[in-house]
């Protein structure tokens, strides 16, 4: 682990607190980097088999860098900023992470464990089972402290709300803003460009505008989008921005939505991929671009796609030694590292953080390669959730091997009032994503007449089911089909009456 100079601002020293003992960090950086860069690996531990977890995505797509923080359970360590004095506690473990008495449950039970069936027809056997099955259930204790009062919701009317601050939102917000079309932009990270910002460097990537250069209000940054919903006021987009440290609930009112969050990255199925030490491509080059850290010295890149090697070329600059470079799909091209190989990885290996790594090529030989970082760089998979819930139709893309919402070339869903660019049709270059993302604007722009509309709502929000959204992240992630039971919605449509 160690620090780099990446031209971007840095906050004063400060210290937190880390189950007692003082640990330096950077104020404003997430916490989960100050942990990295002070060499603690061991996050958490997993809520079933107890295995040690730490930091894969820093996108809050994974549960696995989830504490305590100043008392409340469960917090995101990869978003919660460092602040002087804030206290972090591991959960899920006993008496501590690490050393943990019930990691012993994984050894016992190696080919897993179904505590429904276990002891079932045993009267007394049955009843304890199911007792201790349900204390032992959850993640986390209770707060220290009931939540604060929160400020009332701010509501806001726009024609067109914007999800996403990447490629394809930056790029229908600029076809938008030369328009003078009204439109409000909300950006969850707090800087604008999305992939273009934290990815490996990419040929014919657009740059990225300065806030400045939208309407003063019309791009929102810490502004997160939960969901999609509709009341008496017609539909409107659910945002969570961040003022002052504090949560703010966001309304946003439009007559039109265009749906560009990006994807998901997905793990390798392979022994052991969850270890500590184990980071998503983009994750990796977030540590380094954004948060000006290498979190290992003898790395492994594995996975397919454009973006492994251009991540290999980063990781090289950067300094890290490049122990082995497999990608799943085809032969390395030129220029790559001497030890790139086409082939698979059978197994990651450590205790409770990575240490090795076991591959085979593709021409059959095995070999094992020592390593302290191992970094899985896929095209994303599609994040359909919010758009799924504006009623567009999602379906799985074998070619991709992932679910994508189906859309046309200028963005149009089958929910009328809901546009989709980007990654979330099917994994694309940052340079495809911009021009999905304009073409998408341009559509709107020239449907910029149509009367303000009321629409009837797919999912009331007094009746809004949160977990929804959570089972197509896990689907689309563990590459598993929805449920049937869980029925797409009707979708939005224009010039309906209002739901009451």
């Amino acid at each position: 682990m160690r620090r780099l100079e990446n031209g971007l601002p840095r906050g004063s020293e400060i210290a937190v607190d880390f189950e007692g003992d003082s640990i330096p960090a950077l104020e404003g950086e997430p916490v989960a980097v100050s942990l990295l860069a002070a060499g603690e690996s061991v996050f958490s531990r997993s809520v079933k088999y107890h295995r040690p977890r730490g930091p894969f995505c820093f996108a809050a797509a994974c549960s696995h860098c989830l504490m305590r923080v100043d008392g409340v359970p469960n917090v995101f360590t990869c978003r919660a900023p460092a602040r002087s004095g804030m206290r972090l506690e591991r959960q899920n473990a006993y008496p501590t992470a690490e050393v943990d008495v019930f990691s012993s449950i994984d050894w016992l039970f190696p080919r897993g464990l179904d505590h429904h069936e276990m002891f079932a027809g045993v009267p007394v056997a049955e009843k304890v089972m199911a007792k201790v099955a349900r204390h032992l259930a959850g993640l986390g204790l209770t707060p220290d402290s009931p939540a604060p009062a929160r400020a009332p919701a701010e509501v806001l009317h726009t024609r067109v709300a914007i999800a996403g601050g990447g490629a394809a939102g930056l790029a229908a917000a600029q076809v938008l803003a030369v328009s003078k079309v009204p439109f409000i932009l909300c950006e969850r990270e707090p800087f604008l460009g999305g992939r273009l910002a934290v990815s490996a460097p990419e040929q014919n990537a657009p740059a990225i505008p300065s806030i400045e250069a939208f309407p003063a209000g019309a791009a929102r940054l810490d502004a997160a989008v939960i969901g999609l919903y509709a009341d008496e006021g017609g539909p409107f987009l659910a945002v969570v921005r961040k003022e002052m440290n504090e949560p703010r609930l966001l309304k946003i009112y439009a007559e039109r939505f265009l749906i560009a969050v990006g994807g998901h990255s997905p793990l390798v199925p392979f022994a052991n991929n969850d270890l500590p030490g184990v980071f998503s491509g983009r994750a990796a080059s977030y540590l380094i671009r954004r948060c000006a850290l290498l979190p290992f010295d003898r790395v492994a890149l594995l996975g397919h796609g454009p973006e492994l090697h251009s991540l290999a070329e980063l990781l090289q600059q950067v300094g890290a030694k490049i122990v082995a470079l497999i990608d799943t799909q085809s032969s390395p091209p030129v220029g790559a590292p001497d030890v790139a190989c086409q082939g698979e990885v059978i197994e990651a290996h450590g205790r409770s953080r990575l240490t090795g790594l076991s591959f085979r090529r593709k021409r059959g030989t095995v070999r094992r390669v020592r390593c302290d970082g191992l970094v899985i760089s896929t095209p994303v998979s599609p994040s359909v959730e919010l758009a799924r819930q504006g009623g567009a139709r999602i379906t799985f893309r074998l070619d991709h091997r992932a679910f994508a919402v189906e859309a046309d070339e200028a963005g149009r869903t089958a929910a009328p009032l809901v546009f989709v660019a980007g990654d979330i049709t099917g994994p694309t270059t940052a340079e495809e994503a911009a021009r999905a993302g304009r073409r998408s604007a341009e559509s709107l722009v020239a449907r910029n007449r149509y009367p303000p509309c009321r629409s009837q709502m797919l999912i009331p929000i007094s009746r809004a089911k949160c977990f929804i959204s959570s089972m197509d992240r896990f689907a689309s992630s563990m590459l598993v089909s929805v449920p049937h039971c869980i029925r797409t919605p009707p979708p939005l449509r224009p010039e309906a009456p209002a739901h009451r």
